[in-house]
């Protein structure tokens, strides 16, 4: 049956504006994005088949156009309006943090983490240059590496904060297969990159893990 058949109060964009987009299941979600569904299924139908081809919201936004295009109803216009949204999440979210001191936005910097970080197949090292307020100079990713592991080298961390006359610094990286507890290298890493920054009087505030729709703060767990 397609949505417009569909009782009003039951319609995921009447649902979204009477109730908020909080309201919403992830395949409602992807409806209101979809705006329609393909022969014989709704949108609400296919959202759900997307979640189930790619596993879920992070393997869709991690999905290549080949692999996006495997699906009916999905092709290169919807997956440019997909990767235009998340852009702009990711925008608005950059300004913000912009603009305020990242102390007094936690959520927003793991917010932007999830979306700029949390989705990647490979081990992503990013790093937050922070002005002397802790407002965001620059996002940047400064290594990648395979599924499991990304080389990083203190040097290069050292030479790129001291590039952006950052006074502070907020290090992420991802683990794309695993959780988000640190191992016993990401530990030795900070320790070893804080006593580096250290020596240029820049502060590293935290160190991020992102797995998932779950993320590990160092400074939280009394790690930096």
């Amino acid at each position: 049956m397609a949505i417009n058949d569909w009782p009003k109060d039951q319609r995921p964009r009447e649902r979204l504006i009477n109730l908020g987009a909080h309201a919403l299941s992830d395949p409602e979600l992807l409806a209101v994005f979809l705006r329609t569904g393909v022969r014989g299924k709704s949108a609400v139908d296919l959202g759900r088949d997307m979640l189930q081809q790619f596993g879920s919201l992070r393997g869709l936004f991690a999905a290549n156009l080949r692999e996006f295009e495997q699906l009916h109803g999905l092709g290169s216009a919807k997956y440019a309006q997909l990767h235009a949204v998340l852009e702009l999440a990711k925008r608005a979210i950059k300004e913000e943090l912009q603009t305020q001191s990242s102390l007094s936005s936690p959520q927003a910097v793991r917010q932007y983490l999830q979306l700029e970080i949390g989705h990647k197949q490979y081990e992503s090292f990013t790093i937050l240059f922070l002005d002397i307020k802790n407002r965001l100079i620059k996002a940047q990713e400064l290594f990648r590496g395979s599924l499991s592991h990304a080389s990083v080298y203190p040097r290069e961390v050292v030479k790129s904060a001291l590039s952006h006359n950052a006074a502070s610094v907020i290090l992420a990286h991802n683990h794309p297969s695993g959780s988000p507890e640190p191992s016993q290298a990401d530990i030795s890493l900070t320790q070893t990159l804080k006593s580096a920054m250290a020596l240029v009087d820049v502060r590293i505030l935290d160190h991020f893990i992102v797995a998932n729709h779950q993320i590990y703060s160092f400074a939280e767990n009394g790690q930096i």
